[in-house]
């Protein structure tokens, strides 16, 4: 045994004089690295979006489900039918599915799902849009009809959110710790603080992963990413904390840089039930007093698109409302006079760990101070942020991105952490729900932007955009981010 050990030592060594290296194991596992650590792993239950870039597509899934391009594609359901009326939707679904425990998905399993989501203890960060069902009927295994109280264009849309993703009443309980999912992955091991381990699902029933596992690393701080990658102890950092480090990585043939888009409206968001925000002379203030394009250039190096209302420039129904505020001092102090605040006041500003939040942050309060309104700024992580501002609304401003897509209905929610009710635009929510006609649905879509651009319920920022740095080599990885996930299912080496 130990000549043959002697000869493989001397036999590499020779390959290394020739200049022919011996041929090297092939590489199927990725490390990713991301800023923020989910608060637990049930997409189904909490608004963050750290969730779902762990476990959509990878660990759970849909009934349908959205592709790279941000189309809606079948997902568990292969098929489906809706009746004339819109009312009714039949979903068949694959044969030969299994949970991550050997347990059988099945019908049973979907009415569970979406029972859960829309029930009256639900808390489903996204429940009202699913409350529209009116029943859940399994015709058998393989067959599940659900019926609406109204038509609602958008269904499909909806349950390709991981809001709606199918789990399992026998795992339910451990779900935020273990979760139980249908996907490409398994859930393997979380070492809190540190990272989430994922193995290839070796018994999927569509088509297996190429990697044999993924582990997603935390990493905050934008300068420890950058060490990281340039280390190469991670393979891959989606939404890259670090823009100014991007044509380091560009010039480096190590690294491929990709820069797409996010569904992200960047947001100042406004507590609007709370004095003085209640008053629209003062938010109009806030939105004059703030010159996006300095926050894009100053916290994010250049990287994004200015926005005057929640909509995503890159969809069609888009309407360019950014010329209505213009960065102006001088009326952002007249505003605040008329609204009886012409010393101006102090408000709390919360910044959660985001780059965007805590660079932007330091532009915001810098530009609000030039007008008069000083701010206490307290930055927190993000689980106080979805406990004290979003659960508690216990906030006057904060920045943060809305990455869930076509999410403007949101608005319409007076109870939403914004605390923004409009009639008038909540009729228009209405009327779109139950639109399906896609010119009808642009016209709803751009009048609801222009709604909140003139109340000016938060002073709307920029479009997030999506740089990616990852390992030459790397194929399969989403440039553009159609919902927050970074979906590893197509994902592998170059051989």
């Amino acid at each position: 045994m130990m000549k043959l050990v002697k000869s493989l030592a001397l036999g590499a060594a020779m390959a290394f004089a020739m200049g022919v290296a011996p041929a090297m194991a092939a590489k199927d596992m990725v490390t990713v690295g991301l800023q923020l650590e989910p608060p637990h792993l049930d997409p189904t239950s909490a608004a963050a979006g750290a969730i779902d870039q762990v476990v959509y597509s990878n660990v759970f899934e849909g009934l349908t489900r959205f592709a790279a391009d941000g189309s809606v594609i079948p997902g568990l359901a292969k098929s489906w039918e809706i009746s004339d009326d819109g009312l009714t939707y039949t979903f068949m679904l694959h044969d030969g599915v299994t949970f991550h425990d050997g347990t059988t998905m099945d019908a049973e399993d979907v009415k569970f799902s979406l029972d859960r989501a829309r029930g009256e203890k639900s808390a489903n960060a996204q429940k009202p849009l699913y409350v529209g069902i009116s029943a859940i009927d399994v015709v058998d295994p393989l067959t599940v009809k659900i019926t609406l109280a109204k038509p609602n264009g958008a269904f499909l849309f909806n349950l390709a959110w991981g809001d709606a993703v199918i789990v399992a009443p026998e795992s339910i309980e451990d779900i935020k710790t273990a979760p139980v999912g249908t996907g490409a992955f398994t859930f393997d091991r979380w070492l809190q603080g540190d990272s989430i381990t994922l193995a290839r699902n070796e018994n999927y029933w569509g088509k297996p992963a190429a990697l044999s596992g993924a582990t997603f690393k935390f990493i905050s701080d934008p300068s420890a990413a950058f060490a990281a990658l340039m280390a190469e102890d991670i393979d891959v950092f989606a939404n890259f904390p670090a823009p100014e480090n991007l044509g380091q990585f560009e010039a480096d043939p190590r690294f491929q840089v990709l820069v797409g888009q996010t569904e992200g409206e960047t947001l100042l968001a406004i507590n609007n039930k709370q004095p003085p925000f209640d008053n629209l002379k003062v938010r109009q203030a806030l939105a004059y007093a703030i010159d996006p394009q300095s926050i894009i250039d100053g916290a994010m190096y250049g990287l994004g698109t200015p926005i005057g209302s929640h909509f995503a420039p890159h969809h069609p129904a888009y309407v360019d409302l950014t010329s209505n505020v213009s960065h102006d001092p001088q009326k952002a102090k007249a505003l605040l006079a008329e609204a009886g605040y012409e010393n101006g006041f102090t408000a709390r500003l919360m910044l959660p760990p985001t780059a965007y939040a805590r660079r932007g942050g330091e532009i915001i309060a810098a530009q609000l101070r030039e007008v008069g309104v000083e701010t206490e700024i307290t930055n927190v992580e993000w689980a106080q942020w979805l406990e004290q501002a979003f659960r508690g609304k216990d906030y006057d401003l904060t920045i943060i991105s809305h990455t869930e897509p076509l999410d403007i209905g949101i608005y319409a929610r007076p109870e939403y952490y914004f605390q923004y009710g409009n009639a008038a635009f909540n009729g228009v929510i209405a009327e779109l729900d139950v639109t399906s006609d896609p010119q009808k649905r642009t016209a709803l879509l751009q009048q609801a932007q222009r709604l909140l651009a003139e109340d000016q319920v938060n002073v709307f920022l920029f479009q997030l955009a999506n740089p990616v740095v990852a390992r030459t080599g790397i194929e399969g990885l989403w440039k553009d981010a159609p919902t927050q996930a970074v979906d590893l299912t197509g994902v592998s080496w170059t051989k």
